[in-house]
């Protein structure tokens, strides 16, 4: 057999290989059906998000009576009359009322909100029951003799993706929550040169302290990770694949390479052009 037949048998041979073992390589989550439901049920997976700096709240308090929790609700205030009004925050664009930024709590860099009445509360680190239930104490049965209804929504759970994925960017849950999955549906999933068995995630706590996982979307213990569910603020990388990283490391030998022959034959010529000046 020829030297050309066997090459192409080899190559035959490895496309093979290759299209064999690829679908492995491919799917998330492989063999999650064999998870125990036991297992699935233990995990937790609706948890309030924790308040850290940054967060942007939205808190309205309810009662039978509005008028007797007026003033705790932000942009809102008792008229002489006795009627309920709420302050010009609200911007008006082509006929939409689109809520202003300034109806919603900041929490600070030192973890605190100012809320009327009541004054500072310092809610870092805590979840949305821990804070209805101290605003709560704080005006029930004090300033009010009708027990409030209470209602807290996080207003800019985010997540940030990058890295090998089709659409990197910001992205933003409506119902504060979202799962490592849903993160990567959201930017459109990884592309060809993703790495699969290395997501990195990073996280930033309540505390200001930071975590760095790893992750494998092709490892069903995943749903099981503690690290499935997301928080806001989480950042994820994927990182590349060995391909991507072999094709990167190439291109930058082949621009080595082309730069360092054009910087040869300029010095070549340098001294040609010098060698010529000298006879002349």
């Amino acid at each position: 057999m020829s030297i050309t037949r066997l090459a192409s048998a080899a190559c035959v041979c490895a496309i093979l290989l290759t299209g064999c073992s690829a679908p492995k390589k491919v799917p998330y989550l492989v063999d999650a059906e064999t998870i125990p439901r036991e297992s699935l049920a233990a995990v937790s997976t609706v948890k309030d998000p924790i308040f850290v700096q940054g967060d942007l709240l939205n808190i309205c308090i309810y009662a039978s009576d509005p008028t007797a929790v007026a003033q705790f609700n932000k942009g809102q205030y008792l008229t002489p009359e006795g009627a309920i009004s709420k302050t010009s925050n609200n911007t008006n664009t082509a006929g939409t009322n689109t809520t202003s930024l300034t109806d919603y709590y900041l929490v600070d860099a030192e973890g605190n909100i100012d809320y009327p009445v009541i004054g500072r509360i310092h809610i870092a680190g805590k979840t949305k029951e821990q804070l209805a239930r101290e605003i709560k104490d704080a005006i029930y049965p004090r300033y009010i003799k009708i027990e409030p209804t209470i209602d807290i929504r996080l207003m800019n759970f985010r997540v940030t993706i990058l890295g090998q994925v089709k659409s990197p960017g910001v992205y933003q849950s409506d119902n504060e929550r979202m799962n490592i999955l849903e993160a990567l549906a959201k930017a459109g999933d990884l592309d060809i040169r993703g790495d699969r068995e290395n997501v990195l995630l990073y996280r930033t706590n309540a505390d200001g302290t930071r975590e760095v996982h790893r992750l494998n979307l092709h490892d069903k213990s995943l749903l099981l990770s503690p690290y499935f569910n997301l928080q806001q603020n989480d950042f994820i990388y994927i990182t590349p694949n060995r391909s991507a990283a072999a094709s990167a490391w190439q291109m930058h030998q082949g621009w080595t390479t082309a730069i360092s022959v054009v910087s040869g034959l300029a010095s070549i010529a340098a001294l040609v052009i010098g060698i010529i000046n000298l006879n002349k």
